[in-house]
């Protein structure tokens, strides 16, 4: 996948892959790969400055834990990211909707 393709939806990526619980950095990066089928495969030194600056917007918080006897930094989102997240949903909708009916081949010009 193009690098240029994640371009603005980075945050939302982040957002949602914190949807489900607590997650270390490491495992973010993974449940990222996973859930993508494998085309997202984003090194840690763009996803960690990245939830640093969510965590300073306010739309993750970090503690530090005990993870297989490793001390990590792990991610939940905070409510302000889960309304962050909800939005970031509606506008994926609303553009996946708007470029598939360029993309898509619909008729031309659109039908009334």
């Amino acid at each position: 996948m193009k690098s240029d393709a994640l371009r603005g939806h980075l945050d939302g990526l982040l957002l949602a892959t914190l949807d489900g619980g607590r997650l270390h950095g490491y495992a973010i990066i993974e449940a990222l790969q996973r859930r993508s089928g494998g085309a997202l495969d984003l090194p840690t030194g763009t996803v960690y400055p990245a939830l640093r600056r969510l965590e300073t917007a306010g739309l993750v918080a970090s503690e530090w834990s005990t993870v297989g006897g490793r001390q990590r930094r792990t991610y939940r989102l905070t409510q302000a990211g889960r309304r962050a997240l909800a939005a970031e949903r509606t506008a994926w909708r609303e553009f996946t909707t708007a470029i598939e009916g360029v993309l898509g081949g619909g008729p031309w010009p659109a039908q009334a």
